[in-house]
């Protein structure tokens, strides 16, 4: 009979506790919605193309100078464990758009196998976009910048078909004629007879693109929310996008050309988000904006560029299309005036896949997809009431070959990273060893076994990616 009574009011406190966690919840959303009463929150995603970790001030760059940013993450809040989607371009984006992780989507390298060709590889039309998303639930959406989810002779497959209104994209490749596409040409909702990139009128391919962000800006109707996609192209390797510069001139003895043109972009950039934030500034929205700035993956080792010349990795392992931290790990933050707390920093771990539940929640809507992101906005909010991730996962394939699908998932502290053609899986501490010097596999088989059941179990198959799956004896 004690132990009757005993449960009875285990039963009634735990119900007490978790009405009211249910209720605080409650609360805290009814505060947030409180504080935007009529139109929804504008939201803007900036993303940057092959951004390492360590190029950026705030997240501890010496040399590159990048002083907007710096100063617009030092009145936001810093995510120091934050992960893009994989370690290069499209799949990352996938993963962004979609809120599915690698093992799950349909994009998991740049090129994929098409018919027996190599070549690129769409996102799948159920696979539904954040455009899509909140186009859905009366946003007015934009993307401006590098796409890369589709292919070049389907012009559904562009942004424009997947989710925004109003779409201004490069695109490369041979279109359904067979013409190759000029990629200096933008192409504005489709249309091919757009806008061509002048090197000698523009001082970047960002000031380009900013031009039309502004242009947006000033002709969205001023009676609905608005979302918009800004895709960079800095700090991106290809030198034929940037025109001659006189920034960190008084390093041309001390550095490579090609290190100085790096920088360069770098700090261009910076001002062209210095002028997108002005011009929310200027027209009052500012207020009701959540900004999101990061990068689709670590930073590029591309065309003679040494990703070790200004730390770029932050002394992270590894760069762009590997799966150890310096190729996944990137910088993000967040700022929301008056919402988000300033100067603020986290260590939770979050990545792109939960993107989508966050601006669904902050939209609120829901995912389309089933989702494998958790919403971060507690987090970015300080309600205390975060959910974590069990795991986080990533799968990239690179080439054709065994030796380019690699795998990695984080667990707790815990990082296990598997190259297809070895059959080992790496273990390392991040709490001890964030730059994965020590693989420890051999003192934690149960540690391994674990995390081999997420590697096998989290790549679903797919037809394109002959190794997806897992390659495991």
């Amino acid at each position: 009979m004690k132990l009757l009574k005993y449960v009875t009011v285990l039963l009634v406190c735990l119900c007490v506790f978790t009405s009211c966690n249910n209720l605080e919840k409650k609360e805290d959303t009814a505060n947030f919605k409180e504080s935007y009463k009529g139109k929804k929150p504008n939201i803007i995603f900036l993303l940057t193309d092959d951004l390492g970790y360590g190029e950026l001030g705030s997240f501890g760059q010496k040399e590159i100078r990048t002083p907007f940013l710096d100063s617009l993450a030092s009145v936001g809040k810093r995510f120091t464990d934050f992960y893009a989607g994989t370690s290069v371009c499209s799949p990352s984006r996938a993963v962004l758009m979609t809120g599915l992780h690698t093992g799950h989507v349909n994009i998991r390298g740049n090129k994929g196998d098409v018919n027996g060709k190599w070549d690129r590889v769409a996102l799948k039309k159920s696979e539904k976009t954040i455009g899509e998303m909140l186009q859905n639930t009366g946003y007015q959406t934009a993307m401006i910048g590098k796409w890369h989810l589709g292919v070049p002779e389907d012009t559904s497959t562009w942004a424009k078909g997947r989710g925004f209104d109003y779409a201004v994209q490069e695109q490369w490749g041979k279109d359904v004629n067979g013409r190759e596409i000029d990629e200096r040409v933008h192409w504005v909702n489709n249309n091919q007879d757009s806008i061509f990139y002048n090197y000698n009128k523009h001082k970047c391919l960002d000031e380009f693109r900013t031009n039309f962000a502004l242009d947006y800006l000033d002709k969205k109707s001023n009676e609905k929310p608005f979302f918009l996609y800004m895709s960079y192209r800095t700090p991106h390797a290809h030198e034929l996008f940037l025109s001659e510069t006189d920034l960190y001139a008084d390093r041309i003895e001390e550095w490579p050309e090609i290190e100085r043109r790096h920088a360069a972009r770098i700090t261009m950039l910076d001002a062209q988000v210095k002028r997108l934030f002005n011009k929310l500034k200027a027209s009052g929205e500012l207020e009701n904006t959540l900004i999101v700035f990061s990068s689709d993956n670590g930073p590029t080792g591309e065309n003679h560029h040494d990703y070790k010349f200004f730390n770029s990795s932050g002394d992270l392992k590894g760069y762009k299309r590997d799966v150890y931290e310096g190729g996944v790990r990137v910088p993000m933050f967040a700022y929301w005036k008056n919402k988000i707390a300033e100067g603020t920093t986290t260590n939770h771990p979050a990545t792109f896949y939960d993107i989508m539940p966050t601006f669904a929640e902050v939209a609120e809507t829901t995912s389309p997809n089933k989702t494998d992101g958790i919403s971060i906005l507690p987090e970015l909010l300080d309600q205390g009431n975060q959910q974590k991730h069990d795991f986080l996962y990533f799968e990239i394939q690179v080439g054709r070959s065994v030796k380019g699908f690699r795998q990695a998932t984080r667990f707790g502290n815990w990082k296990a990273v598997r190259m297809g053609d070895n059959y080992h899986t790496e273990l390392y501490d991040l709490s001890v060893d964030l730059y994965e010097k020590n693989d420890v596999s051999k003192q934690h088989p149960e540690l391994v076994e674990k995390a081999n059941e997420i590697l096998k179990r989290e790549s679903v198959k797919n037809l394109h990616f002959p190794y997806s799956g897992g390659v495991f004896k």
